[in-house]
């Protein structure tokens, strides 16, 4: 993996994460402007995030900002096996510094913020409704569709732009992040979640690490079945339908 590469991908992730969990900050932190913001803002700025990580690196990496999806690009012959593991340090270089960058952005209202959870909430995922087996489906669902959408998009991704994937996120945010928060990216939950453990935050409280695995594992399944479905089931259709 070539130098650019790696950076680009680390600084995409930075980006991603800067603005996905610096929404989720302004919208529950006490005293931010945009306070109780609501799911609608926060659904719409992590597309946007995402629509901001994927120009950044794009041109340099392709931009797969999620070791979920960097997984199901090597099921499906689309990245290279000994490239896997340097995109997915990238990722979580990217999501540590950007993890940073919120918590420097929001210092003075982490004090003012009383609820643990909430500032918690602010790096990583939790369910509404604990249940290991049911918020491991929920991840994975939301992951098989993020990746199998991707897929489908094919050369419309180059055509539509990062906007393409924007929505995506959005419309995944909407119609099923209310189970679990959709982490759907190992590196945006377990790499902030990291840095909750390790940043002198005020009156933090715990990182829930019982729960951590989850947002890990089920968007790992996602992206994997997702590939194998587009690889077994899909991609000659598509090819069919839409020669080269």
């Amino acid at each position: 993996m070539s130098t650019e590469k790696f950076v680009g991908e680390l600084m995409g992730t930075m980006i991603l994460i800067l603005l996905g969990d610096g929404v989720v900050a302004g919208v529950l932190l006490n005293k931010s402007k945009a306070f109780a913001g609501g799911w609608i803002v926060i659904t719409l700025a992590w597309g946007l995030a995402v629509f901001s990580g994927v120009v950044v690196a794009g041109p340099s990496s392709g931009a797969h900002l999620n070791p979920a999806v960097t997984l199901g690009l090597a099921i499906a012959g689309k990245t290279p096996w000994d490239q896997v593991p340097m995109y997915i340090i990238a990722q979580f270089l990217g999501a540590f510094i950007g993890a940073t960058l919120v918590f420097l952005h929001y210092y003075p209202h982490w004090a003012e913020t009383e609820d643990q959870g909430l500032k918690l909430a602010v790096f990583a995922t939790g369910p509404a409704i604990r249940s290991p087996l049911w918020n491991l489906v929920s991840e994975t669902i939301g992951t098989f569709v993020l990746v199998f959408v991707i897929f489908c998009l094919g050369k419309n991704v180059a055509t539509l732009g990062p906007l393409a994937v924007a929505l995506l996120i959005v419309v995944i945010g909407l119609s099923l992040g209310g189970t679990t928060g959709y982490a759907i990216n190992p590196a945006r939950d377990l790499g902030p979640r990291i840095m909750h453990a390790v940043l002198p935050i005020p009156g933090k409280g715990s990182s829930d690490w019982e729960y951590a695995w989850i947002p890990v594992v089920g968007p790992l399944l996602g992206g994997a079945i997702a590939a194998v479905v587009w690889v077994g089931l899909f991609q000659n259709l598509v090819n069919k339908v839409f020669p080269n």
